[in-house]
């Protein structure tokens, strides 16, 4: 079973990764982070999230967009948030198996908004 309050953050910049961390740990959720680099059917299986947060550029080979159809072929109900700095992913057709869509910036709260949504959707699964 998934641990309740857990929420994997898959984005390939340390500071973010960190900063996600610590902002979502303050609102009591349990954070597992990931580079990118590991397999990611690997980690959701290492760490059971209840909640996967993905950045959709992952360094130059690897796309979240390619990470978010491997989870989606594995598991299709698990709630996944795109993370992104650039909101013209927004429209592109891989992304709309995402649940959830956030534009990365230093207010985080509607990035919080949305993992208070993914959390009551998978609660309800």
């Amino acid at each position: 079973m998934a641990d309740e309050k857990k929420v994997l953050v898959v984005d390939d910049e340390k500071h973010i990764r960190m900063l996600y961390r610590e902002e979502l740990e303050s609102e009591g959720y349990d954070i597992a982070t990931s580079d990118g680099q590991e397999e990611i059917l690997d980690v959701i299986a290492r760490e059971n999230p209840r909640v996967v947060i993905l950045d959709i550029k992952l360094g130059a080979n690897r796309s979240g967009l390619d990470l978010l159809q491997e989870i989606r072929d594995k598991d299709p109900d698990i709630p996944v948030i795109l993370s992104t700095a650039y909101d013209s992913f927004q429209h592109d057709l891989k992304s709309v198996s995402a649940d959830y869509y956030v534009v990365k910036s230093v207010d985080l709260s509607e990035l919080k908004s949305k993992v208070a949504l993914a959390m009551a959707k998978a609660a309800k699964q």
